[in-house]
């Protein structure tokens, strides 16, 4: 009765664990990169530089105001 029970389970597993499984995907061909013919795909030149902003310095400022400004308490220090 053991026996019967432990293949009965031992089935009813298998088939929960073969249903989910999915089939295997296709391999993908990819192309022979010796080949001339090959095709390729041919991508616009652009500037490295492209789409930087320019970050100049900016002008001197009073540093005793700005130090005061972010000081604990916002007091004038001595």
């Amino acid at each position: 009765m053991l026996f019967r029970r432990s293949v009965v389970g031992a089935a009813a597993l298998a088939a929960l664990l073969a249903g989910c499984s999915s089939a295997p995907l296709p391999q993908a061909v990819s192309p022979d990169p010796a080949d001339p013919e090959t095709p390729t795909v041919a991508a616009p030149y652009q500037p490295v530089m492209a789409g930087t902003a320019a970050h100049a310095p900016g002008g001197l400022k009073p540093w005793r105001e700005l130090n005061d400004s972010v000081a604990p308490g916002g007091g004038r220090s001595p």
